[in-house]
């Protein structure tokens, strides 16, 4: 069946699949929200002072 040289490298192969497949469910549903809502309240903060420098002037 398998050596165990051979049995290793196929647990560090899963091992390494896992990480790679947990990495992403996190990057996809923590990180890139999380850095798109943060962009969007930024840019809706510098276009509300924006308009509030242009009404003053």
């Amino acid at each position: 069946m398998f050596e165990f040289d051979q049995y290793l490298g196929f647990l560090s192969f899963l091992t390494i699949l896992t990480i790679g497949f947990w990495l992403m469910i996190f990057l996809l549903t923590f990180v890139i929200p999380y850095w798109l809502t943060g962009a969007l309240l930024e840019w809706l903060k510098e276009r509300k002072e924006a308009k509030k420098a242009e009404l003053q002037e």
